[in-house]
């Protein structure tokens, strides 16, 4: 920048001065300006490239996010499909004993043996449906809950106060905090 070596004749008057200032002035301004408009380019290419690069990094970010989306789809679809995989394999060798016990020879088995089978089979099941969660809802002598039971009768029992299951009908289940299925009654009055 060129340094300013204006001098004020006594005999100008004040709008010389003025106009003679400001053409100094000018030309300092646009000797800055072109001084700096390298510098300008040199930062416009600079921003142009961070933009390039922070775009490049937003179309990564977004087609991984697309990605993930996808994956976890996928894993809730194969989670959603295999959820039973676990109790259906545990729940094989009861299979397996109850083709067993189809096969026996009519001839030669006995009904106690056939029976004693067929237990053994049904506690396997049991068994396998305990683990994963099932209980069986306890209903007889218990006050009646319509979250838990059913009523489909009425009866007047005197060894039983009002709103007391008389009878259990068919069992209820529950998994583990859910009623599935709600126990059928009967019910005093």
């Amino acid at each position: 920048m060129s340094e300013d070596k204006t001098t004020v004749d006594p005999t100008q008057d004040d709008s010389q001065v003025e106009e003679t200032a400001a053409d100094t002035q000018g030309e300092a301004t646009f000797e800055v300006v072109e001084k700096s408009a390298e510098e300008l380019q040199a930062e416009v290419n600079q921003l142009k490239a961070q933009l390039e690069d922070a775009n490049s990094r937003m179309l990564r970010t977004l087609a991984d996010m697309d990605n993930l989306r996808r994956r976890v789809r996928k894993e809730q679809e194969d989670q959603a499909k295999y959820a039973s995989l676990k109790v259906v394999e545990a729940l094989l060798p009861a299979l397996d004993n109850f083709e067993r016990a189809l096969s026996v020879d009519k001839e030669t088995a006995s009904v106690d043996a056939v029976l004693t089978g067929v237990n053994m089979v049904y506690r396997q099941m049991v068994q396998v449906f305990e683990q994963e969660g099932l209980a069986v809802i306890e209903a007889k002598g218990q006050p009646f809950d319509p979250h838990q039971h059913q009523a489909v009768m009425q009866a007047e029992d005197p060894n039983f106060e009002s709103g007391v299951v008389v009878e259990e009908l068919q069992k209820g289940y529950k998994f583990k905090d859910r009623t599935i299925r709600p126990a059928m009654v009967k019910v005093n009055q």
